[in-house]
Parts: structure tokens; C-alpha cells; sequence
């Protein structure tokens, strides 16, 4: 795990974001973008709605100081600058996550480096995750209204360590994370946009992965009041709250997370274990068929940021 130094990190902080700012002169002359987005496991079709004037700008993270790669299946690995509704915004096409071997701090620069470049308000981040709420289906839409950070709860915090004083407070409240005005602008645009998939508000729980939960982890998820569990977003929200961005996030039910099977060995017709098994597979194709009513929701919220 790589060791945090705050004196190096606002170095490589400031190297990457002076790096981002001239290939934007480079490109657009002037470009302010407003609203970052984070494209989640089967959801970086958002690039789609980009528009192709002004001809967006693509940089790959291996090119920009400080950012590690992206290794995960459905997710790219790069930024994408370019207009969206006549907003400006950037794309993060694929995330980074704790189980690929990336430090929090690691997995969160990206969010750090972009907000020195002072323009961006907003954070709108999207992820494919497991429902535990027993009235969402998969392809159900959740919107966060709140979080559970068992890592973090457990010590690994994305603010553990010295802090970012110039950015945000050593004690950061998040009984606000998730915009209560943003939250009625997305259900505002379902409406609008008379979409019938549904669209739940519900608690994320983030597991630090990369295995799917057991089914005993599942039990006591649930029980502590959680609605889907997945893998990244909460870090990510905790620093653009951090940095003062007022965050949306959008969750896509891609599996039900498993029940157990009866296990009489009287019954004539067992469930197997096997059924209901998350596969990555499974998350990048229930991604895939909701990926135009998700495209369709951030863009239409995006209008009016």
C-alpha cells in the first residue's frame, strides 16, 4: 500500500492539474467544465452524449501525472472534456478501486487534481452494484440518499491521514452528501423524460471487494440498513465533499444479491448454491441494457447545471 505523503501528494496534485489545464488551452483555447462525471461498470456509454462540436478532448490516465491506470473490465481509463447538453463537463471513463491494489488517496487523485481547476461544482457519479432491498429488481435505478463506508468505519478512509486544509475541515460532516436539491432535479428529469424504469431513492453500502458478498455478509449488510452494496463511489464522494461539490449518485442494480438455498436434505428439489451467483459478466451486461436510460437521466440533469 503506498505510503501518503501530503507535501508530495499537493505536488503531484498541482503537476497533474497544471498538466490538464494546458492540454485544454491546447485544445479548446477556453474550456470550463462544470460538472465531473464518473462512468461506473458498464455505464461509460454516457461518452455517447458528448457532443461532437467542440471536438471533445481524450486523455488517457497513464498520460497525466499522478493518475494510476484503470484494470477493470468496462471501464477505459481515460478523461473526456467536452460539451453535453450545452454544459460544459468531464467524463471519467472508468474508475479506479481499492481491490485493484490503489490506495484511497490513489483512487481519489483524480477527483483532487480536477478540482484545481477551479471550474467544476458538481460531481454526478454512477456504479452498478447488488440489491439487498427486496423491492428493487434487477435494472432498477437507485438514487443515494445516504451511505454506509464499512472500510472507512474499519479505518481505511479515504481522509485518513494528514489533511487538506486549503480544501476542506479535518472533521468533515456528510449528513449532506447527497444534494437534496440535485435528488429532485433527477427524479424532476425522470418525469420529464417519461422514462418507466424505476427509479428507487435508497442507502449504499461500499465494500472495499473484489469478491461478491457471502451470503451471510448479505444477511448483516441488510440488516444495518442498507438498500444495494458495491464497490467504489463512497470514497469518491467523501473527497468532492471534501473539495465542496455538491454530488449526485446513481446507483444500477445489475444482480440480486443471493438468499440461501434451503438445505433439507428431505427436499426433493434443492436450489442449487450456484443460483444466483454474481458474475462481473452479469454487472457489464445488465449495465449495457440500461445504459440509454441512464445516458438519458445524466444528460438531462446536466442541462440545467
Amino acid at each position: 500500500m503506498s505510503t501518503f505523503n501530503i507535501d508530495e501528494q499537493r505536488l503531484l496534485i498541482g503537476s497533474a492539474a497544471e498538466f490538464l489545464k494546458h492540454r485544454l488551452f491546447l485544445h479548446f483555447t477556453r474550456f470550463e467544465p462544470r460538472t465531473l462525471i464518473i462512468c461506473g461498470s458498464g455505464l461509460g456509454g454516457i461518452e455517447e452524449r458528448i457532443a461532437p462540436r467542440p471536438v471533445p478532448l481524450s486523455i488517457d490516465y497513464h498520460e497525466i501525472p499522478g493518475f494510476k491506470t484503470s484494470t477493470v473490465a468496462g471501464h477505459k481509463g481515460k478523461l473526456v472534456f467536452g460539451v453535453m447538453n450545452g454544459s460544459p463537463v468531464v467524463l471519467m471513463c472508468g474508475r479506479l478501486h481499492s481491490y485493484e491494489g490503489h490506495a484511497l488517496h490513489q483512487t481519489t487523485f483524480p477527483i483532487r487534481a480536477l478540482n484545481q481547476l477551479q471550474s467544476i461544482k458538481y460531481l454526478i457519479a454512477t456504479n452498478a452494484c447488488g440489491g439487498l432491498n427486496t423491492q428493487y429488481a434487477v435494472g432498477d435505478l437507485m438514487c443515494l440518499i445516504d451511505h454506509i463506508n464499512i472500510p472507512g468505519l474499519a479505518g481505511q478512509h479515504p481522509l485518513r491521514g494528514p489533511n487538506f486544509d486549503e480544501t476542506g475541515p479535518r472533521f468533515l460532516a456528510l449528513s449532506d452528501a447527497y444534494d437534496l436539491q440535485l435528488r429532485k432535479l433527477l427524479f424532476q428529469k425522470r418525469l420529464e423524460l417519461g422514462l418507466e424504469r424505476p427509479l428507487h431513492e435508497g442507502t449504499y453500502t461500499y465494500v472495499s471487494g473484489p469478491t461478491f458478498e457471502t451470503r451471510a455478509e448479505a444477511r448483516y449488510i441488510r440488516a444495518i440498513g442498507s438498500d444495494v452494496v458495491g464497490m467504489s463511489t463512497v470514497p469518491e464522494v467523501i473527497i468532492a465533499r471534501h473539495c465542496g461539490l455538491r454530488v449526485l449518485a446513481l446507483s444500477l442494480v445489475t444482480n440480486a444479491v443471493v438468499e440461501d438455498p434451503p438445505a433439507s436434505a428431505l427436499d426433493e428439489n434443492p436450489v442449487p448454491i450456484e443460483k444466483g451467483k454474481a458474475t462481473h459478466e452479469e454487472v457489464l451486461e445488465e449495465g449495457f441494457l440500461a445504459s440509454l436510460d441512464v445516458q438519458a437521466l445524466v444528460e438531462a440533469v446536466v442541462q440545467e447545471l
